[in-house]
């Protein structure tokens, strides 16, 4: 592996991105324009490699703590807070796009804000999406954490957050940590409860989506929500 001082000058990562646009960068590229600087033995590539090693590739970022970076060599503070702030920033802009145009209009905007938000999460989160009758979000909430059953996710904490902020319909949203994608029976007994619970308030659960760093499974798509967008149970 060349070290930087061996690799021709419009190699270099930010000389490259000057040259040819910031998008014909590699991660491991990307990641040394935003830490800088290597260590006395370390390029600046050879620490963005022990930085992608450390996530197990691009996938992990989003989920690497403070912490985590700190322990890997030739990382400090400075730099560690540099990755992060890019990280989070692009969080933030899957979230800000989704909240400007609305999830019906962004169907594809709004899973890849989920999957950053929490498909990379290290155990179950259950959120939970707030919307009006333009399905634009009102607020979204975490409000489950740890493994996700039927006893553990309490219809009266989602609903009392509906009222507070007057959301007409619902998307419930969990990550499963091990990668898997097919819903489980509890997740199917969770779904069904909080439908039915949520007709008698006159709310409807317009999907309930599981995420992972990798995919997706929607509810709706799948055809097995007891309640139709429109309110109607099925037979």
């Amino acid at each position: 592996m060349a070290v930087l001082r061996e690799m021709p000058v419009s190699e270099l990562p930010r000389e490259k991105a000057e040259r040819y646009g910031i998008a014909s960068l590699s991660a491991r590229e990307l990641i040394a324009l935003l830490i800088r600087t290597g260590s006395k033995d370390m390029s600046v590539l050879e620490t963005a490699d022990e930085i992608l090693k450390e996530t197990d590739g691009v996938k992990g970022l989003m989920r690497i703590t403070l912490e985590d970076l700190c322990r890997i060599r030739g990382i400090q503070k400075a730099k560690a807070l540099q990755l992060l702030a890019g990280i989070e920033l692009s969080r933030r802009i899957l979230r800000e796009e989704v909240h400007t145009k609305g999830t019906a209009d962004n169907p594809k905007a709004l899973l890849r804000w989920l999957q950053s938000e929490i498909g990379n999460e290290m155990q179950e989160n259950f959120l939970v999406i707030y919307l009006d009758t333009a399905n634009q979000i009102l607020r979204y909430r975490i409000l489950f954490k740890g493994t996700i059953n039927a006893s553990g996710v309490y219809p009266r904490e989602i609903f009392k957050e509906a009222f507070q902020c007057g959301s007409t319909s619902l998307i419930l949203v969990h990550n499963h940590p091990a990668g898997t994608l097919a819903p489980s029976y509890a997740d199917k007994r969770i779904t069904e409860r909080l439908e039915r619970a949520a007709a008698v308030m006159d709310l409807t659960i317009l999907d309930h989506i599981i995420v992972t760093s990798g995919g997706y499974y929607s509810f709706r798509e799948a055809g097995i929500l007891v309640q139709d967008v429109e309110g109607r149970w099925k037979q």
